[in-house]
């Protein structure tokens, strides 16, 4: 986990700016919150559409796990490892009002990220397999696919709420840093 580093820093009057999500990154995420508003919420699971934007979820997982191994430096895997004890590092700065601000992903943020591409990649299986003669009607693919929809849409929930904390906290919009790519951190 990289803490602010001087690469793509720039100052100005509301403090430094840091160069933090590509493009790559930053479609990926927003493509991927409307694909999963539309098909969770709008649109009917019978159809034809929900199949599709089922399929284009796995392909920008699979692209994210892609860039993940070959992209720009925030976007690597390997700059936001999975740790719990780095986790627990950070909540416990949370709770003590320590105030330690990430280049790129926090710890948290990090399991977070595994875990809904975990949870999108096992929505798109079975979302799947619901459509193949071998397990077409079968009541545990259908219930196991909405267990995962359902941790999905708890997780989506939870990283919102997470971000809208760590903004206020940190001072730092992250959200406004997934459109823009460039997080401002306060003098």
């Amino acid at each position: 986990m990289s803490v602010i580093s001087s690469e793509g820093r720039s100052d100005h009057a509301g403090g430094q700016t840091l160069r933090v999500w590509d493009p790559v990154v930053r479609v990926f995420h927003w493509t991927l919150v409307s694909c999963f508003i539309t098909n969770a919420f709008l649109n009917n699971p019978e159809k034809a559409l929900h199949h599709y934007i089922g399929y284009t979820v796995v392909a920008l997982v699979v692209l994210r796990v892609v860039w993940g191994l070959i992209g720009t430096r925030h976007a690597r895997f390997s700059d936001f490892p999975p740790s719990v004890s780095a986790a627990m590092e950070q909540a416990q700065e949370m709770v003590t009002g320590r105030r330690r601000i990430h280049a790129g992903h926090s710890p948290l943020g990090a399991l977070m990220i595994y875990n809904l591409l975990a949870t999108f990649l096992a929505i798109g299986t079975t979302g799947y397999m619901m459509l193949t003669v071998r397990f077409f009607g079968m009541d545990w693919v259908k219930e196991l696919h909405e267990v995962f929809v359902t941790w999905a849409e708890i997780s989506v929930a939870a990283h919102v709420a997470a971000v809208i904390f760590e903004s206020r906290r940190l001072k730092v919009n992250l959200a406004r840093a997934m459109v823009t790519g460039t997080k401002t951190i306060p003098r």
